[in-house]
């Protein structure tokens, strides 16, 4: 079998690494891992390659520094581990990257970070500015700010979503167990490994579950949504034990863990962000022909196939796009603000003006500012 993905046409790489990866179940940091991890970092930016880590791991030194018993499931106890797991987390990560001469910056992001279309540019500027300088981005979400409502949860969405924003060409999750198995192992046993997923996800996802381990969040499940996520982007990812051995071997395009193929098109940044990332505030409904034009054509959209604006929202606010039954066809950003678009619902174009006394153009969404989804995938 050759190999995966061309090692040399990998420019871009973000590492994901979770929790149990960092501390041991006996509460200790496994500095022999990171030892590992840290010098395949080295060697990656020593050929000029931009790496970014995902790490998870605050939470879990925080709670065992501040002598709670388990991980706390409280938001304020939380957030108080995060707040004292980042620090000492960050300065583990730093003295082992100064040993070979690499530096490295912490950027915490939140999904309003995401969301916010001003931010997520701000965020995206910063990971790759650190990464022209020659250092390293060390990428966590903010959990001593943020509340429940406004978390991933765990680090596996967060981290496709930063190989979206940093276009990445490999996503590597880093797990404690050797990747997808095709049936769950026995106890003590290692099981079938699926060593390709090329096709749909769906299927799987609905045979794992996450699950608790007492240090991370994460499971199977948040990480093949994740690679879906990265499929959809078009970045090459694995699913993979968290392992130097095994990690080099991942990057060099070997056949190790769980190789989830992407989808030939890379998406666009603005289409990767319509996609996944941006929140959306209202919907749009669909006539028959509109979503003709707009799914089979190609087409912008017109306000005469709107027949129903759901929510409130102003210019460039990201709306849901639905045909008549409901169902899902994508994502798109607005011309015109809500109480406007309902007074133009069924209209000509070139009534636009009139009704309204100004115009932004003929369309309500213009094509380059829509992402749909057919089949599954996004386009």
């Amino acid at each position: 079998m050759g190999a995966r993905f061309n090692p040399q046409m990998i420019e871009r790489v973000v590492l994901k690494v979770g929790s149990s990866s960092i501390v041991g179940r006996d509460g200790e940091v496994r500095l022999g891992f990171l030892g590992q991890l840290v010098t395949l970092i080295g060697r990656l930016r020593a050929t000029g390659r931009g790496v970014t880590l995902v790490t998870s791991g605050a939470i879990a030194m925080g709670y065992t520094r501040l002598g709670f018993p388990q991980r706390p499931t409280d938001i304020p106890s939380r957030q108080a581990c995060a707040a004292a797991g980042q620090t000492e987390l960050m300065t583990l990560y730093q003295k082992l990257l100064d040993t070979l001469g690499v530096q490295t910056g912490q950027v915490l992001l939140t999904r309003e970070d995401f969301e916010n279309r001003r931010r997520y540019l701000n965020a995206r500027e910063a990971l790759l500015k650190l990464m022209e300088l020659g250092l390293v981005p060390v990428v966590n979400e903010n959990d001593s700010v943020a509340v429940e409502e406004i978390q991933y949860g765990d680090n596996d969405l967060l981290s496709a979503l930063v190989a979206g924003m940093v276009d990445a060409d490999l996503l590597v999750l880093m797990t404690d167990v050797d990747g997808l198995y095709r049936t769950p192992p026995d106890p003590g046993q290692r099981g079938e490994l699926l060593d390709t997923l090329d096709g749909p996800i769906e299927s799987w996802l609905a045979g794992v579950k996450d699950r608790e381990n007492g240090l991370g969040s994460g499971g199977m499940r948040s990480k093949l949504e994740a690679a879906n996520l990265a499929r959809q982007y078009g970045i090459h990812c694995v699913i993979a034990r968290s392992s130097g051995r095994v990690l080099a071997d991942v990057l060099a395009g070997k056949s190790v863990g769980t190789y989830i193929t992407p989808y030939d098109r890379k998406l666009p940044g603005r289409q990767r962000w319509l996609s996944a990332a941006a929140g959306t505030q209202g919907s749009l409904t669909l006539d028959a022909g509109a979503v003709r034009a707009v799914l089979e054509g190609g087409k912008s959209l017109l306000p005469i196939g709107v027949t129903k604006v759901t929510g409130t929202f102003l210019r460039g606010a990201v709306v849901g796009l639905e045909d008549g039954d409901g169902f899902e066809l994508g994502r798109a950003a607005v011309r015109y603000r809500s109480d406007h678009l309902i007074r133009i619902l069924g209209r000509q174009a070139s009534e636009i003006e009139a009704i309204l006394g100004y115009t932004f153009g003929d369309e309500v969404v213009h094509r380059d500012d829509m992402v749909l989804i057919q089949n599954g995938r996004t386009t």
